[in-house]
């Protein structure tokens, strides 16, 4: 059975409020050299909440009952 594509407003909100605070933050200091080391760690948490959502997802799916075995 496929599953239906889940949508994520939430997130592409919390990505916008970031990229534009960042813009905001450049004014005040020079962000794009912090962003710049530190790129390895969006990826490595991107990672660790796609891994914990399966789990959860796949955890969820396993404690619901099965509504065909009737």
């Amino acid at each position: 059975m496929a599953r239906p594509k889940r949508k994520d407003p939430l997130v592409w909100g919390i990505i916008l409020i970031i990229v534009g605070a960042l813009f905001l933050l450049q004014n005040t200091f020079d962000i794009w050299w912090t962003i710049a080391r530190l790129w390895p760690v969006l990826i490595i948490a991107w990672g660790a909440l796609k891994l914990y959502n399966g789990l959860k997802d796949r955890n969820q799916e396993t404690q619901s009952p099965d509504k065909t075995q009737d």
